[in-house]
């Protein structure tokens, strides 16, 4: 991860950013990182309780909530401008963003993704049906918080660091280098980028569905603002550095585990 302060910028110190962390909800949004350990023996090919009953313990320790935010707070403490911090947190400080962030650690924290994904769709098709302007404002959120191809290009490098970890450690056997793998995933990304596309929409319409027309126009403005793309931009940068870490992490770990035993 590369995002550094510009040129004149102020750091914001270790109090200023647990503050901005609490007040953000960004905190939460670490601890669900916890959620996507799932995915790790389907990104491996296997079925999802192929590593026995001490996956889960796995998980905990690798997915450590404690350890990923001390992470977030060593790369922000270098790269938070507090000018930024100071303009993001008077927004979310407010009525309307304390609301939001409400809503946004409830869903964040919904481990029944599909259950939130069904109900989202189902809002998003309603909304379709009567032809409503939510679902362009939707979509307009969504590109300011992270735009697919950000996304995208994202979770594609946190899979390659993770099957090169794995591979690594000898939990796999690669056909492809780092090269091949992105190659690969060129040919399919076309699938994957309407996919995650549909995914925002309807995690979106799940999240917000409480607020109002008006309410999710004032914050899609909020975070078209300069300074809070600045914001989202290097939240981003650590969410996904920091799962790609812990992925790299697990890969290791998993050489220990044995498919169908624990540990």
């Amino acid at each position: 991860m590369s995002v550094l302060l510009p040129r004149g910028a102020t750091a914001a110190d270790r109090d200023q950013i647990e503050a901005f962390l609490t007040t953000t909800g960004f905190d939460v949004a670490l601890d669900s990182i916890a959620l996507t350990s799932s995915s790790a023996p389907t990104m491996l090919g296997m079925e999802p309780d192929a590593f026995g009953a001490d996956w889960s313990r796995l998980t905990k320790q690798v997915f450590d909530t404690e350890e990923m935010h001390e992470m977030a707070l060593g790369i922000l403490e270098q790269t938070l401008d507090e000018d930024v911090l100071d303009h993001a947190v008077e927004f979310y400080g407010s009525d309307l963003g304390q609301r939001l962030v409400e809503a946004e650690n409830a869903s964040h924290m919904v481990e029944d993704d599909e259950l939130k994904q069904e109900q989202g769709r189902a809002i998003v098709a309603g909304l379709v049906q009567i032809s409503s302007p939510r679902v362009d404002v939707l979509n307009r959120m969504n590109l300011a918080i992270s735009g697919t191809e950000t996304a995208l290009r994202a979770l594609q490098e946190i899979q390659i660091r993770f099957l090169l970890a794995a591979s690594a450690a000898g939990v796999v056997e690669l056909r492809l280098d780092a090269d091949g793998l992105r190659a690969m995933m060129r040919e399919n990304e076309g699938n994957l980028r309407a996919a995650l596309q549909q995914s925002a929409l309807a995690g979106a319409a799940y999240t917000y569905q409480a607020f109002s027309d008006e309410e999710v126009e004032d914050y899609t403005e909020a975070l078209e603002h300069p300074k809070m793309q600045e914001v989202y931009e290097l939240l981003n940068a650590v969410q996904y550095e920091i799962m790609a870490n812990r992925f790299e992490v697990l890969a290791q770990k998993m050489a220990d585990l044995h498919p169908g035993q624990d540990i």
